[in-house]
């Protein structure tokens, strides 16, 4: 085996063993021994509102910031939000079908398929960076030869999540354009696990290239440029909808209703706004499940 390869390898088998949030591991949550807010803070009874954050969403920095902001639902609605942790899409619409997770910040992907599969809920939708859409970004390392998509073939490349839209459905319905299936096109497939570790991959040049989340290249770029300094954006997708917060089916409609308020409301108050701003969002409006129709056209298409 080759020094590079070697070092590839290893790589990801670190990466895919510290978690879903980054370079550290997220803490693993007992949701009968979760604790409201960061430390210091006294445990609270294991009930509540109990909300996942899907880690690809995020980079690992900006995670804290959910965190505090769960913690402003909290004293918003006037009762604890239990943070719960899952290991993938798959585990969290896993748990909101089950009624094991109330709400959740989840990608747009598994938000069509939970929708098809359980009714799931739309709630509300960020708006980040002038809009309510989000792009594939192909990214590649600054000093890579290619230009273009048909470039990586037979190179390395790097997805994300299964159920991810940017991070592998978007990709994919671009190859089936070509007439190509990734496993044949690529040289080599791996999945990360999130998009900060694909942005970190092709920065360091362990791979030729990986489909991103456009929200989390802008805020690694933008908060930590270092993190992208060595990577450039070769292909942007059409614009897609934005990942949203949405809610299990049942959950009592009184607290559904004081939840979407605290959401819609966030951006005037102080508080919300700040903890807003550090997340890079503007403000959350209510979205239209018509909005995603253009993923669910994409996973008929590749027969996701």
């Amino acid at each position: 085996m080759s020094r590079h390869r070697f070092l590839l390898c290893t790589m990801f088998l670190v990466l895919l063993l510290v978690g879903c949030t980054g370079t550290e591991k997220a803490p693993r949550v007992d949701p009968a021994k979760t604790e409201q807010g960061g430390p210091g803070r006294k445990p609270v009874p294991a009930s509540g509102l109990r909300i996942a954050v899907g880690g690809m969403i995020t980079p690992k920095e900006g995670f804290a910031y959910y965190r505090e902001f769960l913690d402003y639902i909290s004293r918003q609605i006037g009762e604890p939000v239990l943070y719960v942790d899952a290991e993938n899409y798959e585990d969290i619409n896993r748990k909101l079908k089950r009624g094991e997770i109330d709400a959740g910040f989840i990608c747009s992907g598994p938000y069509v398929d939970g929708k098809k599969e359980f009714n799931l809920e739309l709630l509300a939708a960020p708006r980040a960076y002038g809009g309510t859409v989000y792009y594939a970004y192909i990214i590649v390392p600054k000093k890579s030869t290619a230009q273009a998509l048909d470039d990586l073939r037979g190179k390395k490349f790097a997805f994300t999540d299964p159920l991810s839209n940017t991070g592998r459905l978007v990709p994919e319905y671009m190859l089936q354009q070509k007439g190509a299936r990734p496993e044949a096109f690529f040289g080599s497939v791996v999945y990360s696990g999130s998009h900060d570790k694909s942005i970190s991959a092709v920065n360091q040049g362990l791979v030729d290239g990986a489909s991103v989340d456009s929200l989390i290249w802008e805020y690694a770029s933008r908060t930590r440029p270092e993190q992208t300094a060595n990577t450039r954006i070769i292909l942007k997708s059409a614009p897609y909808a934005i990942p949203p917060f949405v809610v299990r089916p049942g959950l009592d409609p009184g607290l559904k209703q004081r939840l979407m308020q605290v959401l819609l409301t966030a951006h005037t108050l102080p508080e919300g706004k700040v903890i807003l701003e550090k997340m890079m969002i503007e403000r959350f409006e209510a979205i239209d499940d018509g909005a995603y129709d253009s993923i669910r056209a994409m996973k008929r298409l590749t027969g996701n």
